[in-house]
């Protein structure tokens, strides 16, 4: 049974919550604050947890630093509409996904499930097979599917590690230029956007409707290794399924 931990949140959603986890056989547990939240993750260690920003006794983003203080327990964060800054600093503090609210509650059970299955362990340097190449991390190379090399420079290669290492999760635009330029090229965001250009160039089957290589504006990038809607964030299944019918409307 997977264990769920859900520090404070407003009680109608708490109570959603655990309505329907429970019923879907997950062990749900709840906590008053963010320092009782701390206390259960060390004693309970869940395997995954709901984390609402707004914590009575202290910042959400605090409670992610001290749970990844010493493990990689998967953090969803719920936040409201217009707190873009908020989410990036809970994903710059180590939020594995989130969620805006007003959510759907098959949704959020979508990012748990998806949550959860990163959340076993791999290979320390495994080999990631999409459609149409091969990231092999031990060697530091990329193959095509036939086999051809794909030359990368040594800064495409640590955007594309980075990005690897977390498939399927949003990584943040300062985050990738922390850790590829360093603190000082935070706010630089034109040199992922000319890197990932060129990345989309050797990569992608067609560089301008990237499969691999997501964009989720504002925010940062996502690497997807089989494509497909679970790899987008919600609001964009939703514009891209609204594209679709109108597409078909005018076919």
């Amino acid at each position: 049974m997977t264990r769920v931990l859900a520090p404070p949140h407003e009680e109608s959603i708490l109570r959603a919550l655990r309505i329907n986890l429970t019923a879907r056989e997950y062990d749900v547990t709840t906590a008053v604050d963010g320092a009782t939240g701390l206390s259960a993750v060390a004693r309970d260690r869940p395997d995954v947890i709901i984390l609402d920003l707004g914590l009575p006794d202290m910042d959400g983003t605090d409670v992610i630093h001290g749970v990844r203080g010493w493990t990689s327990i998967p953090i969803i964060v719920l936040s409201a509409w217009g707190e873009e800054a908020k989410k990036v600093a809970a994903l710059d503090a180590g939020a594995d996904d989130y969620v805006t609210k007003p959510f759907g509650m098959n949704e959020l059970l979508a990012r748990l499930r998806a949550a959860v299955r990163r959340a076993v362990p791999a290979p320390d340097e495994p080999v990631v097979t999409t459609p149409d190449f091969i990231v092999d991390l031990a060697a530091k190379r990329v193959l095509r599917t036939g086999g051809e090399d794909v030359r990368l420079t040594p800064t495409e290669w640590q955007l594309l590690e980075i990005l690897v290492r977390n498939s399927g999760r949003l990584v943040t635009q300062k985050h990738l230029l922390r850790e590829v330029w360093g603190p000082a090229y935070e706010t630089e965001s034109n040199y992922l956007r000319v890197y990932l250009a060129q990345l989309r160039r050797k990569l992608e089957p067609q560089p301008s409707q990237p499969k691999y290589l997501l964009t989720d504006p504002g925010m940062g990038y996502r690497f997807c290794p089989l494509p497909g809607l679970s790899c987008y964030p919600a609001y964009r299944v939703i514009r891209l399924k609204q594209r679709g019918r109108a597409a078909r409307r005018r076919g």
